[in-house]
């Protein structure tokens, strides 16, 4: 007689043919009871899935699309356009017909400045220092046809920020031009290449004095007369190195950082006299900064850097510019995003930033000094 135990060892599953083996944990497979029947029963529970989600989404429409949701989304969307229309309406009304001075007006980012503000109906003051290409500029501005609003024919100035004598007198001169300045744009300025150790005083006064104290003395020159009128609106274009120092550049960016810092405290004096102040910080721009630019001994770089050669377009930055004027905003920065990121970076993570500005150093250039 055979016992049951042998019995229960010689019953074949009846599919796979091998004995029935205890089974390891897991999902249901033959040889496990009631199998079949789960495996007949899992489309119909995948099916009943399926049609709740799609009883929950036809509700979801339901509501969107009911009386109540609808109009309010076509609402909100409508209540943005207009804001949108009257900000641009707001905007362009702000540079119509505003006298306009505009520094570094003959190249450059001072130039594209030039030809947006004149397109948008203001009465520009071109300054710089070079009288032959104001006069080639206003010539090319007043024979303009692609303005869609009624031009003006523009003054020009021609002064030296460098040389501070002048200050005065050539604020006189713009005061005389229309009688009056709605927005001062302090455009002009030098950039810088070299190190500390090699870049003697004069150099790093010389770049002060155009991208600082020129701005600053022609600032306070013009300032009276928007106080007296409790308007006006001051404009610095500043740099991404206004605030972020790199290597290789101490003096431009010292400078910047001065005007960074006084614009900013001349917003909080004057906004209790109802005069606008603006902080522009564009990243790199492909104009020629870099080819004009001081080196440690004084003498034109002459080279137009990767960085610069792959910068914005002036046009774009100019377009942002009159974006930023007629918005009346106080602080912009139009710079990419690693720039950008590195702003943070330098203020949250300052011992990082520094190890990656002095690996930049190792990089561009190798220490003579050390």
């Amino acid at each position: 007689m055979v016992s049951a135990a042998t019995r229960k060892w010689a019953r074949m599953d009846p599919l796979n043919l091998a004995p029935s083996l205890p089974r390891a944990e897991g999902p249901p497979g033959p040889g496990d009871p009631g199998w079949l029947v789960r495996l007949c029963w899992a489309p119909e529970e995948h099916q009943t899935r399926m049609r709740r989600k799609s009883l929950l989404q036809a509700r979801v429409m339901d509501f969107l699309t009911s009386t109540a949701v609808l109009p309010l989304l076509f609402g909100c969307v409508g209540v943005f356009s207009l804001l949108k229309l009257l900000q641009w309406l707001r905007m362009k009304a702000y540079i119509r017909d505003a006298v306009v001075v505009i520094t570094g007006a003959t190249s450059g980012l001072g130039r594209e400045c030039a030809r947006v503000f004149y397109a948008a109906g203001a009465k520009l003051v071109l300054c710089g220092r070079n009288a032959k290409a104001l006069e080639e500029l206003t010539e090319e501005l007043a024979a303009s046809q692609a303005a869609k609003v009624q031009t003006h024919r523009p003054c020009s100035v021609t002064f030296d920020l460098s040389d501070p004598g002048c200050i005065v007198g050539a604020a006189a001169e713009i005061l005389r031009c229309f009688g009056h300045v709605d927005v001062l744009i302090n455009n002009a300025g030098v950039g810088y290449r070299g190190t500390v150790v090699d870049t003697s005083t004069d150099v790093d006064r010389r770049v002060m004095e155009i991208n600082y104290f020129g701005p600053v003395a022609l600032t306070k020159a013009l300032l009276p007369s928007m106080v007296r009128r409790r308007q006006g609106h001051v404009v610095a274009i500043s740099s991404i190195q206004g605030r972020i120092s790199i290597p290789f550049r101490s003096a431009y960016a010292a400078s910047k950082h001065a005007t960074q810092a006084f614009f900013d405290c001349l917003r909080a004096e004057l906004e209790q006299c109802d005069i606008e102040v603006t902080v522009i910080s564009p990243g790199y721009i492909h104009t020629n900064l870099s080819l004009n630019a001081i080196t440690a001994s004084g003498a034109r770089y002459g080279v137009t850097d990767k960085t610069t050669a792959e910068g914005r377009s002036p046009v774009e930055v100019a377009q942002d510019v009159l974006a930023a004027v007629g918005k009346r905003k106080k602080d912009v920065v139009l710079a990419g995003l690693a720039p950008s990121l590195a702003v943070y970076l330098r203020a949250l993570a300052p011992s990082l930033f520094f190890r990656l500005m002095a690996a930049r150093a190792r990089k561009e250039q190798k220490p003579k000094h050390c």
